[in-house]
């Protein structure tokens, strides 16, 4: 039986080792390792310090499905929909640009719920606070290493981090690149952000009359989400949470401070923005790095072979573009990659 290892429990990750273990069944065993606490990457959901307060998406807030893949991945769509993981975006998000035939829905449990369902149905062996840090060819087989110490051998490695902690990696992977290959990785570029997470007590009423807002006349601040009326379940007895996006020019100015310092700024603003917030009862401040991919890598089919035999491939929103169709659409590509080595 193959041992097969997927770094990173996103969203791309999480949907390749779904669909790893459709095609193959019983015939492969998947490994699945996260450096995080939690899985969903940058589609996770981050529940209140109290149960009292409804949860945040601090990451991804909704799914736009494009017209271009509307027919190749309307299986998805009609999947998650019947499992009551998505559903129609039905709230008023201003500021809200769509290109024609675009459809949007909403996670009522979070978008990190979309990788839980995956993850769910692949039968994988997850294990979080996994971080690899070295990949090394040792005959048919990888060798992998993690930050706290000890290895395991795989005989296929799914990378499917971002970019930039792929170049990070020890090991053999630098010597295995192309030299175009190394050169369409290093021209991979993210935008970054920070996020904020207000969680309120149950007696808060906030008087805002969207469930979202895309921010125009701030240069700190670019989209506020009232993540209950976003998603369209608010629950009896839980207060509301409320979810600020920053610009990324923000992002990129202050992105090697703390996130401890860049909190007070971000929430100096939001006052100014919406007068007369109440005093939440918690705050949570996140800093993506790796927010949104920019600058992908080009004529890609949504992964990269490094290496075929051990195999060695890449997959993820940096192949082919930043969304929910992009990692869909990655996955496939990868799968084909899979199946052929693997059947």
């Amino acid at each position: 039986m193959s041992r097969v290892l997927i770094v990173g429990a996103g969203l791309t990750g999480s949907l390749c080792a779904c669909l790893l273990r459709r095609a193959l069944q019983t015939d492969v065993q998947i490994v699945l390792w996260d450096k995080a606490r939690g899985t969903g990457g940058r589609m996770s959901t981050s529940r209140a310090p109290s149960a009292t307060s409804h949860s945040a998406d601090l990451g991804a807030q909704y799914i736009s499905a494009t017209p271009a893949y509307a027919r190749s991945h309307h299986s998805f769509y009609s999947e998650l929909l019947s499992a009551g993981v998505l559903q129609p975006l039905s709230c008023l998000i201003e500021g809200l640009k769509d290109k024609e035939g675009t459809k949007n829905y909403v996670t009522p449990l979070g978008t990190g719920s979309i990788i839980k369902y995956f993850l769910s149905q692949s039968g994988a062996d997850l294990f979080l606070e996994h971080h690899v840090t070295g990949l090394y060819r040792r005959g048919a087989s990888w060798e992998v290493e993690r930050k706290a110490g000890g290895s395991e051998m795989f005989d296929v490695v799914v990378l499917t981090m971002p970019v930039p902690q792929i170049l990070q990696l020890q090991g053999d992977l630098g010597q295995l690149l192309s030299v175009q290959q190394r050169q369409q990785l290093e021209g991979v570029i993210y935008s970054s952000r920070f996020a904020l997470a207000l969680f309120f007590s149950p007696d808060t009423v906030l008087n805002i009359p969207w469930g979202a807002k895309y921010v125009t006349d701030s240069s700190c601040i670019r989209y506020i989400a009232v993540d209950s009326k976003k998603r369209n379940a608010a629950a009896p007895g839980t207060g509301p949470s409320l979810v600020v996006h920053t610009s990324v020019p923000f992002g990129l100015e202050h992105l090697e401070q703390d996130k401890e310092d860049v909190q007070p700024i971000i929430l100096q603003e939001l006052h100014r923005l919406v007068p007369g917030l109440p005093q939440p009862s918690s705050i949570k401040c996140q800093k993506w790095r790796y927010s949104q991919v920019q600058t992908s890598v080009p004529d890609c089919p949504g992964h990269m072979t490094i290496l075929d035999k051990p195999l060695l491939i890449c997959g993820g929103d940096a192949f082919i573009h930043s969304n929910f169709d992009g990692c869909v659409e990655s996955a496939l590509s990868m799968l084909r990659v899979l199946k052929a080595k693997l059947i």
